[in-house]
C-alpha cells in the first residue's frame, strides 16, 4: 500500500500573485522559497513542509480546472500561535469566524482572492 508522508503544497490560482505572495507572508508568516529556481511565478510560500503555489490567473488554467471547487485549505498551529493569529488578524482588521470542533479550534477568514483560510489547533488548553 502506497504510503504518503504529508501535504507538499496547493496551488491556487490569484488576481496579483505579487499581492498574495506579500499578504501570505506578512499576515501569516509564510516564508517564500524557490524563488532563484522559478522567478516570478508559480511564487511558493510555506509553513514548514507545506505550502502554497500561487499562479497568475489565466483562462487556461481556469478552464482545467472548470468544476473543481475547494472549500478551504488550513494551517495547524500551536495553541499559541493560534491565538497571536488572532490577534494579528484583528489588528489587521481582517474578520474571522472561531468554530469549536470539539477535538480542535479553528479560526477561518479569507484572503485577497476570497479563498478560505483555516487555522486549527490541537491544543485546546
Amino acid at each position: 500500500m502506497l504510503k504518503l508522508d504529508e501535504l507538499d503544497h496547493i496551488a491556487i490560482t490569484v488576481q496579483d500573485v505579487g499581492r498574495s505572495a506579500t499578504w501570505y507572508q506578512d499576515v501569516l508568516g509564510l516564508e517564500r522559497r524557490h524563488e532563484e529556481s522559478w522567478g516570478d511565478y508559480p511564487v511558493f510560500v510555506c509553513a514548514g513542509a507545506s505550502g502554497l503555489a500561487l499562479f497568475p490567473k489565466d483562462a487556461a488554467i481556469e478552464q482545467s480546472s472548470k468544476g473543481q471547487n475547494m472549500k478551504h485549505f488550513a494551517f495547524r498551529a500551536n495553541r499559541e500561535n493560534f491565538e497571536k493569529t488572532q490577534t494579528e488578524l484583528t489588528e489587521r482588521g481582517i474578520e474571522f469566524e472561531f468554530q469549536d470542533h470539539k477535538i480542535a479550534h479553528s479560526i477561518y477568514f479569507r484572503d485577497p482572492d476570497g479563498y478560505k483560510v483555516e487555522i486549527t489547533t490541537y491544543e485546546l488548553d
